[in-house]
């Protein structure tokens, strides 16, 4: 239903207020002309009943894209209830302002920025709750770069500016081009009325007709008086010097000389203004809080300006200086200063190379200054949001400043926890290969930077080159330790030596090797334990390690009470709703689950996810891992079709998040095969298990227990569907892998050999079935127990076998035991003691556990 909010027939009154107005800048009084590109801007964004194409502002820089757009953001801001103004020029820019606009919206992202894009997008799409919205994309690179950020919408609309000329793909572009002349000298005489039309026509004629170029002149006269001809005289010096660095009939040159004569004259008059300018030569053309101004410096950087650093009133009498010779935007709400592209450049051209040097000290400085120094925490990501893209522009990368290669660290670290894994692993990458070739490898920070960058690996599914890359860093450790061997003295144990071998035992899991994966944790949580104090976050944090890789080998009780002590621990130091205590806590509720305890994993962990969901937001990575654990605990529960609907809605927001390839979105899939199986839905449980186990032996390799697993589940569906042939041919290999890695004991074989039975017995060869089921219930029930749900599985299929072959006592004797154990251990109503009471085999589907 259509609402007067979202009915294009219905538009809004033209002098009202939109209800969201974010992030757009002041308005420039002194805008003039443009009336035919704003025309024709107005008539291609009006509202129809299909979806309107994206509109792409396109033309050289200083040419007048944003302040166009801006322009006719204020101009028809009546026309939408929101109104947002998003830098684009990379991809965090846009998914921070877009996670704004998230919370704007109401949507439920507390305080993780980065996981709420899509939903976000998807609002903006369905016109929910704003219909008549426009956004702008500020300074975008190219249409790749922000193209899954574009809601198709008949009521919303999209601009774009952008010095990228082909956009004809995602949008339908409109070339802004120089002013008009008579444009040009009514802007300049706007501003000096004194002019007469031919003087402004000469100085429009010396300027090119460049918006940028005019403003700034006409900002330069109206502060100085200087009449035309003698500005004129100047600016012809200050061109002919600039003709050693632009070509002739370069559009910016012309530019670059009105600067020139307004440098000059501000470096005259406040040295520490051009200083400060020269600093920002070095960051990116984004505004540049003032925070990093004013806040603490670790040295001198230039007289001048360290004293107006030192003094709010000296800088803020330099900051107007700037503003007043418009070199630079000032927002009045934040004091942010945002200096041009092209005005950098200019700065940059008239630095010496010692003096260039300087300020790019100077400006990496400052940077490293403002670090929070505290990346994994979510109190922190605004402001390393805003240092961000003046990290990049600065080329801090390159900086040799201890503390400036902390900021680099810190950085990579925010960008991988808030969410973005494709940012964080391009700039690690770039980083650590920068830091190889300056410093080597075996420096200290490069191997700081080496581990975040390998933990990003894993975490993005690149696993061989993290095991290579973590393999070669603990070789280095190893070698640079006393001795030249693995510590094994307290004294000689370091943290940074302790996060390299877990690394290396968190790639053996990825290789399937849970064994020697088993080995090196519990040799890290031995060492952490004689370095460090029990309840050190070094010793839980192995503690916690040491708990995945116990599942994984099926060492359950093991698992069970180090998680319980871990996670206690952690409530006592962190607290029960801290992000580290919750990590255990999910830990603890597989472990409670792998154990049979169903109902109380399922209780603890719906517990769980509450607290995650209030402290770090519905789609942030953890939260989307512990939805997952709740999803296959309702099912093991019983609660089939609530389990279906989280699992399903965790796979969409998953998928969002990070994309089709990602290993949490394999994850989530292969949980969504499974519920549609238990819930009915063969064919569908069909084909997208088939996909997942694709995909599961093309990341994995088809040898990993996580990827045999997949296939024992699809063996499941297709068995129901009625082809217990490919089902037999299927479990059989995925057993005797699990066998051959495992060995014949572990839980994940012992589940695949009572599927294994159940084929045989589609097939008519009872027998064969009997024997099977016997051997899994045996074995489960000396590994898992006689009370496990999986051992009661077992034994109530070997019932059926029997029952096949004719031995109905001992059948019925059985069947009848094990449906009074399926009662205390289940409860009477679930699934599994129902169809158990209709002499219906119970199917044992794998959920594969965290690597």
């Amino acid at each position: 239903m259509s609402t007067p909010e979202t009915n294009p027939a219905h538009p809004r009154d033209p002098f009202s207020v939109p209800a969201i107005w974010g992030n757009v800048p002041p308005r420039n009084r002194n805008f003039a002309g443009r009336t035919r590109l704003l025309a024709t801007l107005h008539e291609r964004l009006q509202a129809g009943t299909t979806a309107m194409p994206p509109q792409a502002l396109h033309g050289l820089g200083g040419i007048g894209k944003s302040q166009l757009a801006l322009e006719y953001l204020y101009l028809h801001q009546g026309e939408y209830d929101l109104v947002w103004w998003i830098p684009a020029e990379n991809t965090p820019q846009i998914t921070r302002s877009l996670s704004e606009l998230g919370h704007m919206l109401g949507l439920a992202v507390q305080s993780e920025p980065g996981t709420v894009v899509a939903a976000v997008v998807d609002a903006l799409r369905r016109g929910s709750p704003y219909g008549r919205w426009i956004l702008v994309f500020d300074n975008a690179e190219s249409p790749e770069q922000i193209a899954r950020y574009l809601p198709a919408s008949a009521s919303g609309a999209i601009l774009i500016t952008s010095r990228y000329p082909h956009w004809d793909r995602v949008a339908r572009p409109l070339e802004v081009d120089v002013l008009p002349r008579e444009e040009s000298t009514e802007l300049l005489r706007r501003r000096g009325e004194d002019l007469t039309e031919d003087e402004a026509d000469r100085l429009a004629e010396a300027l090119g007709d460049l918006p940028l170029a005019i403003e700034q002149v006409a900002a330069w006269r109206a502060e100085t008086g200087m009449p035309a001809d003698q500005y004129l005289r100047l600016f012809e010096e200050k061109q002919s010097e600039l003709l050693t660095f632009c070509s002739p009939g370069d559009y910016g040159r012309s530019v670059a000389t009105t600067w020139n004569v307004s440098l000059d004259q501000i470096e005259t008059i406040d040295p520490a203004a051009i200083q400060l300018l020269q600093i920002c030569a070095f960051y990116a053309p984004e505004p540049v809080p003032r925070h990093l101004f004013a806040g603490a410096r670790r040295g001198p950087i230039a007289t001048e300006m360290d004293r107006a650093l030192a003094d709010e009133i000296q800088l803020g009498l330099a900051m107007r200086e700037i503003q007043r010779h418009s070199l630079a935007r000032i927002d009045p709400r934040t004091q942010a200063l945002q200096v041009h592209r092209l005005v950098r450049s200019v700065l940059t051209i008239r630095m010496t190379a010692v003096e260039q040097d300087r300020m790019r000290q100077g400006a990496h400085m400052l940077l490293s200054a403002a670090d929070p120094r505290n990346p994994r925490s979510p109190t922190s990501w605004e402001r390393y949001a805003e240092l961000y893209p003046h990290v990049l522009a600065s080329g801090a990368i390159e900086s040799a400043d201890p503390w400036v290669r902390d900021l680099v660290v810190n950085t990579a670290t925010y960008l991988q926890r808030w969410g973005d894994h494709a940012a964080a692993l391009e700039f690690t990458r770039k980083a650590y290969a920068a830091w190889k070739d300056q410093f080597g490898e075996e420096e200290t920070h490069t191997l700081t930077l080496a581990r975040r960058l390998g933990s990003v690996l894993f975490t993005t599914g690149h696993y061989a080159e993290a095991a290579e890359l973590n393999a070669r860093s603990l070789e280095l450790h190893d070698r640079m330790s006393p001795h030249g061997r693995r510590p094994s003295r307290p004294s000689e144990i370091r943290e940074e030596h302790l996060d390299a071998m877990s690394a290396v035992a968190a790639d053996l899991r990825a290789q399937g090797e849970f064994a020697r994966a088993l080995q090196i944790s519990d040799e890290v949580y031995r060492l952490s334990e004689r370095a460090f104090d029990e309840d050190d976050p070094v010793t839980l944090n192995a503690a916690h390690n040491l708990g995945v890789s116990l599942r994984l080998v099926g060492d359950f009780e093991k698992a069970y009470e180090l998680d319980r002590r871990t996670r206690d621990v952690k409530a006592e130091l962190f607290g029960t709703d801290h992000e580290q205590t919750l990590l255990t806590w999910v830990g603890l509720t597989i472990d409670q689950r792998e154990l049979g305890r169903y109902d109380h994993a399922r209780h603890r962990q719906e517990e769980v996810v509450s607290l995650y969901r209030r402290l770090m937001g519905d789609t942030d990575p953890a939260t989307l891992h512990a939805r997952r654990v709740l999803a296959v605990a309702r099912r093991k529960a019983g609660d089939h079709h609530r389990a279906r609907k989280l699992s399903e809605q965790t796979l969409e927001l998953t998928r969002r998040r990070f994309g089709e390839e990602h290993p949490d979105t394999l994850a989530s899939t292969l949980a969504v095969a499974v519920d549609l199986c238990h819930t009915g839905d063969l064919d569908g449980a069909a084909l997208l298990g088939r996909r997942t186990a694709e995909r599961y032996r093309e990341s994995l390799g088809p040898a990993h227990p996580h990827s045999l697993s997949a296939h024992a589940n699809l063996a499941i569906t297709l068995r129901l569907l009625g082809d217990p042939e490919t089902a037999l041919d299927l479990d059989r290999a995925a057993y005797d892998g699990l066998v051959d890695r495992l060995g014949d004991d572990h839980v994940l074989a012992l589940a695949c050999e009572t599927n294994l039975g159940s084929d045989l017995s589609a097939l008519g060869r009872h027998a064969e079935a009997r024997d099977r089921s016997a051997d899994a219930r045996d074995r489960s029930a000396r590994v898992l127990g006689p009370d496990h749900p999986s051992t009661l599985a077992a034994t109530a299929n070997l019932a059926i076998d029997l029952q096949a072959l004719g031995e109905k006592e001992e059948a019925l004797a059985l069947h009848t035991r094990t449906m009074d154990l399926m009662r205390q251990t289940l409860g009477a109503n679930h699934p599994v003691t129902t169809e158990l009471g209709e002499w219906i085999r119970a199917n044992c589907s794998i959920d594969p556990l965290p690597l």
